[in-house]
Parts: structure tokens; sequence; C-alpha cells
């Protein structure tokens, strides 16, 4: 293969990913590409983004490993994605300790407890949905997939209802990867000041949420506890990667099968169930489409013989990955049947998401309760119609129209 000539420029309000990410995987297992003016490699190739996912050579840590970071926090939009001190930017025994003391909130039994809220959730999102008239159009990812995780992570950090909005709104900006340095650092201004108002709220009054047991960890942890930088952070991290997400999962879900009437009926019939539905819909149109920015500690060979060298920015790929013709038979095709449905939609590895049984719970839920209401949805535009987010991170649409009862 030829090497390639100059960067691809990666479109911030992915016009069309689908053609990009062949674009990317046209050049190899990796690909050189301009992320809103930072140089980065773009790995798309699965088996080399899962070796390089668990290697010591590739770290998170932009303030250790890449030059750049001191320009980037200055004027690139997505600083805040780099520049954060928490679990997803740490890298060797930082990581461990921060993983450590939040593993606990996502275990099993506590994903177990949170299923009759989220079941009571989506259902009350559904009985909302009943006043809309036969025929008439509403906007489902406005309606319920927005809502419901905005719900279910309030619930998990204790955000107060009234103050919920303010968060989505904040949130949505992080992921918008059309806005200006200066829109991006008032943005993030403006949440850090939120969530120092949530921080003190529950020093105040602690409740049985997470963020109570997270503002104890940071006083009583110890060695091991959370300094107020790392809290808020964390924070942070858990209200942005709970809401996105899942935000897309299930509009992405909702409007892949209502594209494909056939792959539904396989659902009602009893040849997949709203689990294989959920784990196609990560591998086909996963929630982040480029996880920025992983950095090499060490000059990285590539098999087709470039390097990345040491310092240089690395782009997680993830919905070019998952789609690579070498990992999955047909791989554009959308199949709830499909035997194999491995994907990276929740990384790989040490930084493997740990909110991935909650997002799959939330998802299964969520889709088995807005079908059984409402069996006869359908699409209020053509699937071509609908419009991306604003971003090269985010993979959702603007909207998602739909005529419940048709």
């Amino acid at each position: 293969m030829s090497r390639q000539s100059a960067p691809i420029v990666l479109d911030p309000a992915a016009g069309d990913a689908d053609a990009e990410n062949r674009l990317l995987r046209a050049q190899g297992p990796a690909a050189r590409v301009d992320v809103l003016g930072v140089p980065a490699w773009s790995v798309t190739d699965p088996v080399l983004l899962k070796e390089l996912l668990t290697s010591p050579d590739v770290s998170k840590d932009g303030r250790r490993h890449w030059p750049g970071f001191d320009e980037a926090v200055r004027t690139w939009p997505l600083a805040l994605w780099v520049a954060a001190t928490n679990m997803f930017t740490a890298y060797g025994g930082d990581h461990r300790r921060l993983r450590r003391i939040i593993a606990p909130a996502f275990s099993a039994r506590r994903i177990a407890a949170l299923q009759p809220v989220v079941e009571e959730i989506a259902s009350r999102l559904a009985d909302g949905l009943e006043s809309v008239p036969a025929g008439a159009g509403t906007d489902l990812r406005e309606r319920y997939a927005v809502p419901l995780p905005i719900a279910v992570i309030g619930h998990l950090m204790g955000v107060p209802d009234g103050r919920r909005d303010e968060f989505r709104t904040l949130v949505d900006r992080v992921f918008d990867t059309t806005v200006t340095p200066g829109e991006a650092a008032a943005n993030t201004r403006t949440l850090y000041a939120m969530l120092d108002g949530l921080i003190a709220a529950k020093r105040a009054a602690p409740g049985d949420d997470l963020a109570s047991a997270l503002i104890t960890s940071a006083e009583e942890g110890g060695e091991a506890a959370l300094t107020e930088e790392e809290l808020r952070d964390t924070f942070l991290l858990m209200i942005n990667a709970g809401y996105e997400t899942t935000v897309n999962l299930l509009d992405q879900a909702v409007t892949t099968l209502l594209s494909r009437p056939e792959q539904l009926a396989h659902v009602h019939a009893g040849r997949a169930t709203w689990a294989d539905v959920v784990e196609e819909t990560l591998r086909h149109e996963p929630p982040v489409k480029h996880l920025p920015l992983r950095f090499a500690v060490r000059d990285i060979p590539l098999p087709d013989g470039r390097v990345i060298l040491e310092g240089e920015a690395i782009l997680a790929s993830y919905a070019a990955a998952n789609r690579h013709p070498d990992w999955h038979g047909a791989p554009d095709d959308f199949d709830v049947t499909r035997l194999t449905k491995d994907h990276l939609a929740f990384g790989h590895g040490i930084h493997f998401c740990l909110g991935a049984a909650l997002a799959r719970m939330e998802g299964e839920t969520a889709l088995r309760v807005l079908f059984d209401r409402f069996p006869d949805v359908e699409l209020g535009v053509e699937p071509n119609d609908l419009r991306p987010v604003p971003s090269l991170i985010s993979n959702g649409h603007r909207s998602l129209p739909v005529r419940l009862r048709p």
C-alpha cells in the first residue's frame, strides 16, 4: 500500500461518517489525520487497536506523554478531553487507583438494583408519549432517548431534577466539535461552576448516591483519596459518560430497527432478543465514533512499516474498526441474528468502560418498554433525511422524528 501523502482532515460536523471511515480504512491499519488542527494517528484495524489499547507503550496522560499538551490546552476546542484529571486521562498507577475507587459503584449487584429504577423511568416517559395523537409526529430523541439516561445518571449521582437540563446542555457542548476554542472554554468554565455547586451541596447534605460516596472517599480515603481536582473531574466523567453515549445508543437502535423492519421482526418472532439489538447497534453504530486521545510513550512500529513516533497522538477510531472487513462478514449489514457481534464500542483493556453493564441494561429496558407500548411506531422521515449531531466524537442524530401510532 502506498504511503499516505497528507493527513485526512476529519469533518467536525460528521457530514458523512461512513464515507470518512472507509477512507480511513483504505490507508491501512492506521491513518494520519487532522483532528481540529491537532495531528494524530487514527487506528482503524481492530487487531492493532486492541494491541495499542492494552499496551504500556500507549498512555492517556497528555501532561506526561504529549509534547503538544500545553498548546492544546490553550487553543484546542477539545482541550477538556485531554486536560481533565480523572480516570479517563490517567496512566499506570494513577489509573489503577482511580478505577479502584469508582468500580464498586458499577458492580453487578448495584446494576441489578438500578434495573427497577430504569424500568420506572422508561414507563413514565412512555406514559408521556401516550398523549401524542395518532398520526402525529414527535421527536423520540428529545422525548425519550435524551431524558431517560439523564434521569438515570441524575439518580445515580444525586443531581437535583431542576439542574439536569442545565447539565444536559453543557454536556452536549462538550461533544460538539463545531464550537470555537473560546466557546469551548466558556462552556468548560460554566460546567465546572455547576460541578462545584453540586459538590458543595452534597457536602452540606449528603445523600445515598455516588456523588456523596465519592466525596466521602475524597475526604476519608487516606493515601488513595481523590484530590479535589480529581473529585471534580470524576464528577465530570460520570455525568458526561453516563449521558451522551446512552442517548446515542437508544437513538441509533431505534433508527436502525425502524429503517429495517425485518430486523425488528426477528425480535418480535423470538429469533433475537433486545440484548442482541443492543450489541449489534453497538457494533454497527457505536455511540462514540472517535475517542480522543492517547499518546505514544515510545516509538511504535506499525504492521506496514510506518512508525508512530514517541509523543505522537493516537485516535481510537471505534466506528471504523467495528466495521473492518477482516473482523466481521458483511460488516455494513445490521443483523440482530449475527452470531458474533464483537465490538470496541466500550473500548478494550484497562480503560474498558466501567459503565458498560449499566448502558446495556438501560438500552435493553428502554427498547423493550418503547416497542411494547408502541409496536407500530415508524420513522417520520426517510432515513437519509436524518441529520447527524455536529460531532466527530458523538454518533447520533439531531432529532429522531417518528409517528408512534401511524
